[in-house]
């Protein structure tokens, strides 16, 4: 009962939103508000900007509207947004191009489009977003279009709006026969975008080009009227139903579009650049709508290679639509498809989803010719790590150095499906990154479109990725391992800092049992600075950084502490690992354990359940895995 009545509200909610009205009462709406006599491309843009928009440290943008389904793409849908969208509102020439998404297969440009769709829908409910059309109008088109065009120069003037577009043969005629003329007397509705009542939005999508008729684009003859209109130009006898008519004022989409018949494309010509299209035996019709298509890179370029397309070749705006390049936003990406799974109560590991990212961003990633430059350290680098000898700006170079990177490599669809394989297949109710990682592998073989040279390459890159996630598995346990463990990092880290401070300042520090003055404890800062490299020649500017840091801290009244700076708290873990790590290595190995040490298993065994969030069978199993790793 309760469901029924929330839709009871929902359907309540919607009829609230109905308004019609004269014409006049429209046009004093208009003057009032002109943002409601906008553009498509303008309404698209402004629902986008509306939703918020993040920048990171970097400078880029990161738009909100997208960003609860689409990971990693920051990139090139701040290009997509700022260069179309942008730039089509402000009703500069791009507008008059169809947008078309290039990129390898499962990269989003579907998403994209579905995303932008159901936001129309959704905008077109809201105060900014509403739009209103003549009402009975089978295009529902913008009834601005009443006004004749001799008075739309002042008209235009006095309301702050463009009127761009005529009048359609249904509502023509209807002026002319019902209501003599009288635009006054015509009445005005509010009407709701949905792509199931075929309002504001088209798809279209190709099939048999030998049973595929135009008409799915622009509309039909009604023979069943002819008889009674007399005439196949009676506006009456025409059923305006195409695709290209019902998304007029919204969004129309072209599944697969360079697989289209060429006269399918034809129609395309005239509405990107004039604003219309040909439809029966009627003079050109007007329509206002975003006309956005997808494809993948292998079709645009036999696209672009026939002759004959060479006039749509400028009527096109192409945007790039690569893979993600993050190792976390992939994560995110698999984390979203699992949840629309029925397999959401098998547990995942940690760092199990970030193993299968890290195979997958090492496969799209190209070479870079930077001197010391490796897969891995970009991989990091894009994922907003911190790779010593390497700066932000390296991070742009190697963004340019490629600009086709990202569209290729292995697409989430296939990652996922083993992952999938490797859920169904676990009886132990858990699976951890070396079981997804064997059936990545494992899947290689069924792979249709991996080369012999590239299953080589893929399986380095499944080499790698276990290499990172045995690195992860060490830290966590041997982290699990310290007792207190913020407590002991604390205790090194002060320590490290009174022997900096005293090495930095010439000066001293006090045995704080004896108290007797000792010489900065060299061995000990050179302990902890090697387990970052840093060298002997370069431990004098560390250590000067440090203390800039706490001071800087100090002037704004701030605590410098473990956390304030990565590279130094990565030191102390190491360091503080490295004493650990014989106690860990007896510890996990050990197959007949005293009681001493069956208690330290379990206090581990605690501790990864209850802050690193394993499952005791998992965290067993990962305890396992690392003594075994210790003893090789």
């Amino acid at each position: 009962m309760d469901i029924l009545k929330r839709i009871a509200e929902q359907r309540q909610r919607e009829e609230q939103l109905a308004w019609e009205g004269p014409f006049v009462e429209y046009l004093d709406m208009v003057k009032r508000n002109p943002e409601l006599a906008q553009t498509a491309h303008s309404r698209v843009y402004n629902m986008i900007k509306e939703s918020g928009v993040e920048k990171d440290d970097h400078g880029n943008k990161n738009y909100l509207f997208f960003s609860r389904e689409l990971f990693g793409l920051e990139r090139p849908i701040e290009r997509l947004v700022e260069e179309y969208f942008h730039s089509s509102a402000r009703r500069l020439d791009v507008r008059k191009r169809i947008l078309l998404l290039m990129g390898p297969v499962s990269g989003g440009k579907s998403t994209i489009v579905t995303m932008l769709k159901r936001g129309m829908e959704a905008y077109s409910r809201t105060d900014s977003g509403a739009v209103y059309s003549i009402k009975g109008c089978p295009m529902h088109e913008e009834p601005l279009h009443l006004i004749p065009n001799a008075m739309r120069p002042e008209v235009e003037k006095e309301l702050g709006v463009r009127i761009e577009g005529n009048l359609c043969p249904s509502c023509r005629m209807r002026l002319r026969e019902d209501h003599g003329g009288r635009i006054e007397d015509m009445v005005v509705e509010r009407i709701l975008f949905s792509e199931d009542d075929r309002t504001g939005i088209g798809t279209f999508s190709p099939s048999d080009p030998k049973s595929q008729d135009i008409a799915d684009l622009t509309g039909s003859i009604d023979f069943a009227t002819i008889t009674e209109y007399g005439s196949e130009s009676d506006p009456r006898a025409y059923r305006f139903d195409g695709e290209l008519n019902k998304a007029n004022r919204g969004i129309m989409e072209f599944q697969e579009m360079l697989k289209c018949d060429e006269k399918f494309l034809w129609n395309l010509l005239s509405l990107t650049q004039e604003g219309n299209f040909k439809a029966g035996r009627f003079a050109l019709i007007s329509a206002d709508e975003l006309i956005i298509a997808h494809t993948n890179e292998a079709e645009y370029k036999s696209f672009i290679s026939n002759k004959k397309n060479e006039a749509l070749h400028s009527r096109i705006i192409v945007m790039p639509v690569p893979y993600n390049l993050k190792v976390s936003e992939e994560e995110k990406i698999f984390e979203k498809l699992i949840r629309q799974s029925d397999l959401g109560h098998i547990h995942i590991a940690p760092h199990a989803l970030k193993a299968a990212a890290t195979f997958s961003i090492l496969t799209r990633l190209k070479d870079s010719k930077k001197q010391g430059m490796d897969l891995v350290k970009k991989m990091r680098l894009y994922d907003g790590e911190t790779v010593e000898g390497y700066k932000d700006t390296d991070v742009e170079e190697l963004h340019n150095e490629h600009l086709d990177e990202g569209m290729s490599g292995i697409d989430p669809r296939y990652v996922i499906n083993r992952i999938s394989s490797a859920l169904i297949r676990t009886e132990a109710g858990y699976i951890n990154a070396l079981d997804i990682l064997r059936a990545i592998k494992d899947g290689l073989d069924q792979h249709p479109s991996i080369s012999t040279g590239e299953r080589e390459r893929y399986l380095n890159f499944i080499s790698i990725a276990r290499k990172e996630y045995d690195e992860l598995a060490k830290k966590e346990v041997q982290k699990a391992f310290v007792y207190s463990y913020e407590e002991s990092a604390k205790t090194l880290m002060d320590n490290y800092l009174d022997n900096v401070e005293a090495y930095c300042n010439w000066t001293k520090i006090r045995d704080p049992l004896t108290g007797e003055e000792l010489e900065p404890d060299e061995k000990l800062m050179r302990s902890i600075e090697e387990q970052i490299g840093i060298s002997e020649n370069a431990k004098k500017a560390f250590r000067e950084e440090i203390l800039i840091r706490i001071s800087a801290y100090a002037r704004k009244g701030k605590k410098f502490d473990y956390n304030s700076h990565d590279r130094l708290r990565e030191a102390i873990q190491k360091k503080l690992f490295a004493d650990l790590k014989d106690v860990v290595k007896i510890t996990t190995s050990s197959k007949t354990p005293d009681e001493s040490q069956l208690k330290k298993i379990n206090e581990v065994i605690a501790t990864l359940v209850d802050k690193y969030s394993y499952t005791p069978a998992s965290a067993n199993e990962l305890l396992r895995y690392v003594g075994s790793l210790l003893n090789r």
